[in-house]
């Protein structure tokens, strides 16, 4: 079985269009659409404070037990039923929020690349030892979004001059994706963003304000930088980013390029999904997203734009 694949973005980027030509191939592809930020924003690992102070949001959302490992499971799970894994989600929910330096959620402290549980601790962010995992400073216990719980210092950089992993996965679990990318120039997507967190969206998101911190630019560019410092991609794996921009322009050409990079077929017939069947798909998967996915809802197919932005 070829590694899950994880497209990996920061909001408005067109990422869940993108989605959607390979949620229409059901018959080979298991697709997961942004698993980690159940634990990012709702769990009793949260790095965010977005809801912090809203713990029956949190709880009505039904993720506020969900845990970084609880994802790990999951994506596991849909691997054990035979069809490739294809994960859409954004970076900056693998990140402590602000730039605060990283150490692995606690439970993934003793998960090994196949998921299970094994004896002792991993050896994460590029050092010998686990980084203060026994220190408590923060939300829960984790990555502090209260405090910075520094490790090795702020630089990326141990006193080996070895990368630090800047997420809160363990390395040994990167590893077990194909990971891609998709970015779009912040002209286009920071006023996306900040529309949904502004009336009258913002009553269907229950996103109340703009932070500037889930822009998630940082956050992809540091994931990229330290998956190519660490030979996750670059080496056996090419290294593959898209410019929503060009995906807009020409998404056949696109979407079959990047197919050819991951070990997907590719057929015309995935940039369709005009069927009710593929609607009431799309509709069940982006639900827990309300209101940041309506445009994609509402669409049934993936063709060029009509005109040039500039």
């Amino acid at each position: 079985m070829l590694p899950p694949v994880f497209a990996a973005s920061h909001p408005r980027a067109c990422s869940t269009a993108f989605e959607r030509v390979f949620m229409t191939r059901r018959d080979t592809l298991s697709c997961v659409h942004e698993p980690f930020g159940d634990p990012f924003y709702y769990g009793p690992e949260r790095l965010s404070s977005r809801f912090e102070d809203d713990a029956a949001l949190r709880e009505a959302t039904g993720y506020s037990k969900t845990t970084y490992k609880d994802v790990m499971d999951q994506i596991d799970a849909h691997s054990n039923e035979g069809k490739r894994v294809f994960i859409k989600d954004i970076a900056y929910y693998l990140f402590p929020e602000n730039g605060a330096p990283a150490k692995p959620a606690p439970s993934l402290l003793q998960v090994d690349a196949k998921g299970s549980a094994k004896p002792g601790t991993l050896e994460v962010n590029g050092t010998g030892g686990v980084n203060g995992v026994h220190a408590a400073n923060g939300v829960n216990g984790v990555n502090g979004v209260n405090g910075a719980n520094g490790i090795n210092g702020t630089n990326g950089t141990n006193g080996a001059d070895k990368p630090v992993n800047p997420t809160v996965v363990p390395t040994e679990l990167l590893q077990k994706f194909h990971f891609t990318f998709l970015i779009r120039h912040p002209r286009r997507s920071i006023p996306s963003y900040f529309k949904c967190t502004i009336p009258p969206l913002d009553e269907v998101t229950k996103f109340y304000h703009f932070m500037p911190s889930e822009a998630g630019y940082d956050e992809l560019r540091r994931l990229f930088d330290y998956l190519k410092d660490e030979g996750i991609i670059g080496r056996n794996v090419p290294i593959t980013v898209i410019d929503a921009d060009d995906l807009l322009d020409k998404p056949a050409e696109v979407i079959e390029a990047y197919c050819k990079q991951v070990g997907i077929d590719y057929t015309p017939d995935m940039l369709r999904w005009e069927d009710e069947e593929n609607q009431q798909y799309a509709v069940q998967t982006f639900e827990k997203w309300n209101g940041f996915h309506n445009d994609v809802i509402s669409s049934t197919y993936l063709k060029p734009r009509s005109h040039a932005v500039v």
